[in-house]
């Protein structure tokens, strides 16, 4: 009757372990999230299952072009391209990318810009100062993030800012459906 009751004890150790494991992963390391709306296409789809590395933001600082799920709301959370880094100027003009007064490209996005009629622009112009908060450059612990469907995207040019505090981490892989299974990369 011992080795029964012992046995119990150790699958009841094991699954608390793999429990309190899964939980610190979960919460600290990677998250799943579900992309929902069109903001981000051409890149990501309604409906791509991701997941969400908070690590990398632990241990290092939001690159240029990386995919970010960050909290917009106390409800909501948000999936979109950090465009903008601290101390930067950012501008669009004539459809081009302007970091601190030099041209930038966006490569995500030359196969959409190709498809578009002459002198239709897939970004409209706006400087950093016409973003909510009234900025002349991005503060420490900002950035400023774009979805890549530029018409149809809730992002800094209505939210203003992202705070490094509002970022859940970067979404690099979809893994659903598998048939769009692959990791996210400019």
């Amino acid at each position: 009757m011992t080795r029964k009751k012992n046995e119990w004890l150790d699958w009841i150790k094991a699954l608390v372990i793999a429990g309190l494991l899964a939980f610190i992963v979960r919460m600290f390391f990677f998250a799943p999230i579900v992309v929902d709306g069109p903001s981000m296409l051409p890149t990501l789809k309604n409906g791509d299952h991701m997941i969400v590395n908070k690590f990398n933001y632990l241990i290092g600082e939001p690159e240029r072009f990386d995919i970010v799920v960050f909290h917009a709301t106390a409800n909501r959370d948000y999936i979109k391209r950090v465009i903008g880094l601290p101390g930067e100027h950012v501008a669009y003009e004539n459809d081009t990318l302007y970091i601190d007064g030099q041209k930038m490209d966006e490569p995500f996005l030359n196969g959409e810009k190709s498809t578009l009629l002459e002198k239709q622009l897939y970004t409209f112009d706006f400087t950093l100062e016409d973003v909510p908060g009234d900025f002349e450059t991005i503060p420490e612990e900002h950035v400023l993030v774009l979805g890549d469907n530029r018409d149809n995207s809730t992002d800094s040019r209505i939210l203003g800012l992202i705070s490094y505090e509002q970022i859940v981490g970067e979404a690099d892989l979809i893994y659903w459906p598998l048939n769009r299974f692959s990791l996210i990369k400019e």
